[in-house]
């Protein structure tokens, strides 16, 4: 389940309710679903193939469709991050940078795990969203935010689009960010 560190004040809010409903109150949508339908294969398994990017849609098909007609997504697909990805360095450099897109960011992740940071209320400010496997979140359209991996650096997540040609990264120079906490 994810985690909430808020970095003005190093506040943790941890359990499943807590996270949801802080999430809530800043316009996130979080929702869980069950990784232990995956294969065994590609359970924690961030080093997978085209064919088991299919497999992962496949097992999650019923949990996507209903997503993406909540809230108008029309494609999806699913990126697996690794040691072993190329060029994972500059990768990492982009997402790492405080952007906004003009649809929401949706990842639900599959295997391994990553952070999401966002930009909440001004009185807020930025916050650290610490998900594992099973945890899916958008983050709404206009919202400061990024994306980092964690410490063992691998995640697969479905990603979910409205217009994937559409899904480009507009960078935010907000004085209100510090970096890393």
């Amino acid at each position: 389940m994810a985690n909430i560190k808020i970095r003005n004040t190093g506040e943790r809010i941890e359990g499943y309710q807590n996270v949801s409903k802080f999430l809530e109150d800043q316009g996130v949508l979080y929702e869980h679903w069950d990784t232990s339908k995956l294969p065994a294969q590609l359970q924690e398994n961030c080093k997978i193939n085209d064919e088991q990017k299919e497999q992962v849609l496949s097992v999650f098909e019923e949990e996507i469709k209903s997503l993406a007609g909540r809230n108008g997504y029309h494609k999806w697909d699913v990126v697996a991050l690794s040691e072993a990805t190329p060029n994972l360095e500059e990768l990492l450099k982009k997402f790492e940078q405080v952007h906004v897109h003009t649809e929401d960011e949706v990842r639900a992740i599959t295997a391994g795990n990553g952070i999401f940071v966002i930009k909440g209320s001004e009185e807020l400010g930025y916050f650290d969203v610490e998900l594992e496997a099973g945890d899916v979140i958008s983050v709404p359209v206009d919202t400061p935010h990024f994306f980092t991996l964690r410490e063992d650096r691998q995640v697969v997540a479905v990603r979910l689009f409205i217009d994937p040609s559409g899904w480009v990264a507009h960078p935010v120079q907000d004085p209100q960010f510090t970096g890393s906490n």
